[in-house]
């Protein structure tokens, strides 16, 4: 954990009193987390769970625009380009038993999740067990945007909110603030950001329960309560296309918007979002969710949209996507099952019986 040393490195580690810090060192990508940051991040909490002095592991970001904005996906749309999309394939392989690794840390992980916190980012925050939000907060999965498909445990953690919130969030890619990530699950509490140094510099010494007790406030309240009728009563139905034609047809001027944006997105992406959410909600545990991730992920990597919608987003920022069937219609349910089909010799195998580890 020599990292500590270097005032550069991607990952920087400290320790305060009882309490380890891991700050995510990339401040001008908002953190985005690449292969070297997946490793220190797994070694530190390694040394952690076996490191007595160490009572408490707390996550934050460097700067001022977020904890993490996601995955390097620049990294990865060169990586397709130039390398079949390997590395990022080993990238997730690390990122996903990093997420499982957080979600089942035996001392308190306490995640900043201020300001961006998207894609990987939700991966390395929401599944610890002590999630604070501040005002600042805007929390997304917005893969389908990018012809790619909620990962890092996402389908787990969308398909446990109340009602089809969750589904909304994965196929719209919408981001939310501190009250519905509350209302979501995807966070505990609210502390005001300008108290957030003093949050974290009392946890060198006392219990985190104490500390949450004395700094976490009411969250300012979210939008999402209020939309519940029509996300659970057009989310619900059982295809793509359906939940287009329902948000349509609802009479609310934010159906209609959510509908839009649908229509925006990968089509391919979409339908196999859904399928992999409704396939998560029959699944037990959050590892064998991210078995089924990265079966998804390690198949849509090898697709067009993905290079096409990184391009569009990212790279060109023409923010015009050609996707790859262009129509909802055109994606075949031979295409999405593909996704999910084991993968011979090539399984994440985090869960029981799953093939190799």
């Amino acid at each position: 954990m020599s990292t500590a040393d270097s005032a550069d490195a991607p990952v920087l580690l400290r320790t305060d009193g009882r309490a380890g810090h891991i700050v995510l060192n990339r401040p001008r990508a908002i953190n985005a987390l690449n292969h070297a940051m997946v490793r220190l991040m797994d070694d530190a909490l390694g040394a952690w769970e076996r490191d007595d002095a160490v009572a408490t592991v707390v996550l934050t970001g460097a700067g001022e625009r977020g904890l993490c904005a996601g995955g390097d996906i620049r990294s990865i749309h060169d990586d397709i380009r130039a390398g079949g999309g390997a590395a990022s394939v080993a990238f997730w392989r690390d990122e996903y038993r990093l997420n499982a690794r957080i979600a089942r840390f035996p001392k308190p992980y306490v995640a900043v999740m201020d300001g961006i916190v998207m894609g990987g980012g939700v991966g390395v925050s929401a599944h610890g067990s002590v999630r604070v939000v501040t005002e600042r907060s805007r929390i997304a999965m917005p893969e389908t945007g990018i012809g790619f498909v909620p990962d890092v445990g996402g389908t787990y953690l969308l398909t446990r909110t109340p009602g089809e919130l969750g589904t909304h969030l994965a196929l719209t890619g919408s981001a939310v603030g501190a009250g519905d990530a509350l209302l979501c699950g995807l966070a505990d509490h609210h502390v005001p950001s300008e108290r957030l140094a003093e949050f974290t510099a009392a946890l060198a010494d006392r219990e985190v329960s104490e500390v949450v007790a004395e700094y976490a406030t009411a969250a300012p309240e979210g939008v999402l309560a209020d939309r519940r009728e029509w996300i659970d009563a057009c989310y619900s139905a059982d295809s793509v296309e359906e939940i287009v034609d329902r948000l349509y047809a609802y009479g609310d001027r934010a159906a209609k918007e959510a509908a839009e944006t649908l229509l925006a997105k990968s089509p391919t992406s979409l339908k196999v979002t859904l399928a992999a959410l409704r396939r998560a909600r029959e699944l037990a545990s959050l590892e064998q969710v991210l078995d089924q991730e990265y079966r998804v992920s390690a198949t849509a990597i090898f697709a067009s949209d993905m290079v096409e919608g990184i391009r569009a987003q990212v790279v060109d920022k023409d923010r015009t996507p050609h996707w790859s069937p262009a129509e909802l219609a055109q994606v075949t349910e031979a295409e999405v099952a593909r996704h999910f089909a084991p993968r011979a010799g090539d399984e994440l195998g985090l869960a029981p019986g799953t093939g190799p580890r």
